[in-house]
């Protein structure tokens, strides 16, 4: 994979990934309350036609992301490929990433406010922003 920094998705697109997968890899299950760097993994990579959809990416720790490689994401994740299926048939919350990308923060603003609003107004599986989190 080329080192493409965040650049080459909307960052309201990347943090709507990241709160449709709970703010946690899609591999292991740690989140950024565990400390971890998030990144965004394809599960079918550009080289063999995947896109940048977001049904074909995951949240992945830089840990799990790195070790997966190139090898096929059912076989590095084996006992979570049903919960993987089933993160990426979920619809993504723009509505919520857009609001909270409208205050323009800084990234890790960013991530702090998703951390605090999914800690606290998780339901049913999706975010509901209320007023006090976006003003």
């Amino acid at each position: 994979k080329i080192n493409q920094g965040m650049n080459w998705i909307r960052p309201v697109k990347r943090l709507a990934i990241y709160l449709r997968d709970g703010l946690a890899c899609a591999y292991c299950g740690r989140g950024i309350e565990d400390g971890v760097k998030l990144t965004l993994d394809h599960l079918t990579p550009h080289s063999c036609g995947g896109g940048n959809e977001a049904t074909n990416l995951v949240t992945a720790c830089l840990v799990c992301n790195s070790k997966r490689a190139a090898q096929d994401w059912r076989e590095f994740a084996d006992r979570r490929a049903a919960h993987i299926a089933a993160l990426v048939a979920r619809p993504l919350p723009l509505e919520q990433a857009v609001q909270i990308m409208a205050r323009r923060l800084t990234w890790p603003e960013v991530m702090r406010l998703a951390v605090q609003t999914h800690s606290t107004a998780w339901e049913g599986g999706f975010m509901e922003i209320t007023a006090t989190h976006v003003e």
